[in-house]
């Protein structure tokens, strides 16, 4: 099958450092190469694939200091790949409903991943206008807030096989990995980690946005004998990083699309302790991949029963569930039912969807997709 990839160009595919689209989009991409389809990623000109690179501007937007907007390459990207669109059997978009005037409006097929988090009003009346794109959510639960968007199938983040090996757990510390931020809630995984007695290592990145958030809330308490602060580390160390911990602790405080670093831990067969928000329920198996929780008393028990849990186990449902061929083949099956399916239009039923009020505090009646 010919299958275009269209990431956003903010980082590279993969990305140089933090870039969690675009790593899942460089997986993709990989596994359907290698599987004998023929893929073009639109992406930047640094970044590094098997398949036939389009590349749209030099250098992830990111991380080059002259580019101003951002939005301007991505429009151009938008007008490169429709002026190519008849060179392939499908389209696969990552950024978001950048691209939905003008796909709604042309013939070609295609789809969308939306892989970020769906719980905001402002984005709720493109949905409703755009009802025949279809989309596909990374998890059930991200579907949540817009449930009248045109879901055409949930596909689950995968890793390839062989990135990361089965550890054992000898460490003798929790891990937290990510970013530091408010939804992440790293002051949890600092109260976890004392009161459970436990060392914890905090191998994290802090975004310009969550500078303050960082010095005020989080460096305060970082200063005791069992947390420790590694700062970001690279993909190279993150196998080391996770094999070696006893336990992730994703004690999250938002409705998370998907989560990536719970995945991760598994592949090396890392339990995970998280809390019920978001995805954690569709990745984490209670009882066998981790624990889910709900408040500290049972995080710590948690922790105290982390022992009962199988490190081969955990792997072993890794490699069933989320592995880069496994989302290949989800996709596939996807691209082939969209492909097949004949273009059809229906009438969709009036709702009520309050914008700003304005000084005219107006409701604005609008159309939504059922279907």
């Amino acid at each position: 099958m010919r299958i275009a990839q269209v990431p956003p160009l903010y980082e590279s595919v993969p990305p140089k450092l933090y870039g969690g689209t675009e790593r899942v989009v460089s997986y993709l991409t990989e596994e359907l190469v290698k599987q004998g389809h023929d893929v073009t990623l639109f992406g930047t000109e640094d970044s590094m694939t098997k398949a036939n690179l389009h590349a749209v501007c030099k250098q992830a937007t990111r991380l080059n200091e002259a580019c101003i907007d951002p939005i301007a390459w991505h429009i151009y990207q938008m007008q490169i790949v429709m002026e190519n669109a008849n060179e392939f059997d499908i389209i696969h978009f990552h950024n978001d409903y950048l691209h939905f005037p003008l796909s709604y409006l042309n013939r070609y097929r295609h789809v969308t991943t939306l892989h970020g988090r769906l719980d905001l009003d402002d984005i709720k009346p493109i949905y409703q206008k755009f009802y025949t794109i279809p989309v596909v959510s990374i998890s059930d639960g991200q579907r949540k807030p817009l449930p009248f968007a045109n879901w055409v199938g949930t596909v689950y983040h995968g890793l390839p096989k062989e990135l990361y090996k089965l550890g054992e757990g000898k460490g003798d510390y929790l891990a937290f990995l990510g970013r530091i931020s408010p939804e992440k809630r790293p002051d949890r995984a600092i109260q976890i980690a004392k009161l459970a007695g436990i060392k914890l290592k905090i191998a994290a990145k802090v975004d310009n946005a969550d500078k303050e958030y960082f010095e005020t809330k989080i460096k305060p308490l970082l200063d005791h004998p069992l947390i420790d602060f590694i700062g970001e580390i690279g993909e190279d160390k993150k196998g080391e990083f996770l094999g070696n911990a006893m336990a992730l602790l994703f004690p999250i405080d938002w409705p998370e699309p998907f989560g990536m670093v719970m995945i991760e831990a598994m592949a090396n067969g890392t339990p995970v302790i998280a809390w019920d928000q978001g995805s954690v329920p569709e990745v984490v198996e209670h009882g066998k991949t981790g624990f889910i929780v709900n408040d500290m008393e049972q995080a710590v028990e948690a922790v105290e029963s982390i022992h009962k849990l199988s490190r081969p186990l955990i792997r072993k449902i890794f490699e069933h569930s989320f592995t880069a061929s496994v989302m290949a083949n989800k996709y596939m099956q996807l691209y082939e039912r969209i492909c097949e399916k004949k273009k059809t239009l229906s009438r969709r039923p009036e709702i009520d969807v309050p914008f700003r009020k304005g000084k005219f505090n107006s409701i604005v009646k609008t159309d939504a997709s059922l279907s």
